[in-house]
């Protein structure tokens, strides 16, 4: 096992450095019931470092166990994912710039559908970290010794809302790389459970690109709600398109339209169908409640073809006349549909959900160039003059002036502009219209508006002019 080099490296923190290796596996000397892999018989664990930098002069370093049976979930065998673990750690442990992660080595068998055990009934995690301690002492860096103390490396919990979890295809596409789709159950308390259908890149594991429900012909609260991804591929679990949106942030990229609602609904009264540019597809939820919730003519851009065979296969994707897939560059599209002047490519409403492919910084949205004034004033060119912008807007947490630098510019080229906040820690939407808005929900009697309150929930109430 020749890792002595890095090892000695790990020394002191250097940002970024990310370092993988087996270490002979010290759990194996505790008893069944203390032991957070009891059912491995495990003889060695795989351990992953990751430095990250912290303005704090006394930088600190924590542990986490990876949960039992997701050691190969991309959140805990990546970079990406330790990364984003770090970063979401600090909540727990201030000033962390090294985390250690602990888990079986990737080679080690998987279960093919993970039961997730909860915090209350997982073993006591004091035994493994007392038998973890001294290596991870070892993993400390030599300024976490000052004064001769011992350092304090605490041992982190990770929690989420699944259930169960069961991977149901990973494919790789030309932009995006691998991707897999999974089944999951959810914890929705004090709502009964709910299975649900998503869709996750391996470059940024804790975005989910894309979440539906499931549907099964089942009573509310029956214990075999659980027991349904069983029979995943079985073809009794099917994804629920045009209700209601699953995912919070998509809730309120929808409820931005409200904004634009009179517009619309005098679209529809003219006999017409108000259309919508979505850059940024994912499994197509969005496309499709817009589609079949409000009627509207929807033309949606994916930068990765694979992408949206996934959405067509998996997600309830479907096209037809008013709704229309491109595979490109929505950013280039945009740029061309301007220079064009092409009438047919006049929208009520822009809506942005792309993602940075740039991992290094975490999870963030959109991508830089996005946010160029160049390409905001080439969309208002293709908005109708009652028009919005909607744009999901994940700040970089690395940049605190992003989200500043990017109300300024969209304030510079648009009328009016208005926020969302998710309430989620991650998302806001904005909201940038072509011409003032009189006023927002002033009559709530609107067809759009109506079918708005059904796709998006309670956001509608959460539109902010800023």
């Amino acid at each position: 096992m020749a890792v002595s080099s890095e090892l000695e490296g790990l020394q002191d923190v250097e940002p970024s450095r990310f370092i993988a290796f087996s270490f002979p596996n010290p759990l194996l000397l505790l008893d069944h019931a203390s032991d957070p892999y009891a059912h491995g018989g495990h003889e060695f664990l795989r351990v992953a470092v990751l430095d990250h930098s912290s303005p704090h002069p006394s930088p600190r370093t924590a542990a986490m166990l990876v949960p039992a049976g997701r050691h190969r979930d991309w959140i805990f065998s990546t970079r990406a994912g330790h990364l984003h673990l770090l970063l979401a750690s600090r909540s727990q442990c201030s000033h962390l710039s090294r985390l250690i992660l602990v888990g079986p080595e990737l080679s080690a068998p998987s279960p093919s559908r993970v039961v997730v055990v909860a915090a209350a009934a997982r073993p006591d995690p004091d035994p493994a970290h007392a038998r973890l301690l001294p290596l991870l002492l070892a993993l400390c860096p030599r300024d976490a010794f000052g004064g001769d103390a011992i350092p304090d490396v605490p041992l982190l919990s990770f929690h989420d809302d699944l259930l169960r979890l069961a991977p149901v295809k990973v494919v790789a596409g030309p932009v995006v790389g691998e991707m897999v789709v999974e089944d999951v159950a959810v914890d929705c308390a004090p709502r009964p459970a709910e299975l649900r259908r998503r869709l996750r890149f391996k470059r940024m594991p804790f975005l989910v690109q894309t979440q539906v429900r499931l549907v099964r012909q089942l009573s509310p609260g029956d214990s075999l709600m659980l027991d349904a991804l069983d029979e995943v591929g079985g073809g009794s679990l099917q994804p629920e398109v045009g209700g209601e949106l699953v995912q919070p942030y998509l809730q309120a990229m929808a409820a931005g339209l409200a904004v634009i609602a009179p517009s619309m609904d005098e679209s529809f009264r003219l006999g017409g169908k108000p259309r919508c540019l979505c850059a940024g597809i994912g499994g197509g939820a969005l496309l499709m409640s817009i589609r079949m919730g409000l009627q509207c003519d929807v033309l949606g851009i994916e930068a990765d073809g694979v992408v949206l065979d996934v959405a067509r296969s998996h997600f309830g994707l479907v096209e037809d006349e008013f709704l229309q897939v491109r595979v490109g560059d929505a950013i280039q599209m945009i740029q061309d549909f301007a220079h064009q002047g092409d009438p047919d490519m006049n929208f009520s409403a822009i809506m942005v959900d792309l993602d940075s492919s740039d991992a290094i910084c975490g999870v963030s949205a959109p991508p830089l160039e996005m946010t160029k004034e160049s390409i905001l004033l080439a969309s208002r060119t293709i908005l109708h003059r009652d028009g919005a912008f909607i744009l999901n807007v994940i700040p970089p947490a690395a940049d605190g002036s992003f989200y500043k630098g990017l109300i300024d510019v969209l304030r510079h080229v648009f009328s009016e502009l208005y926020e969302i906040n998710v309430s989620n820690g991650e998302n806001f939407v904005l909201v940038a219209t072509v011409s003032p808005v009189e006023t927002i929900l002033a009559d709530s009697s609107g067809s759009v508006l109506t079918k708005l309150r059904k796709l998006a929930g309670d956001f509608l109430e959460h539109i902010t002019r800023i």
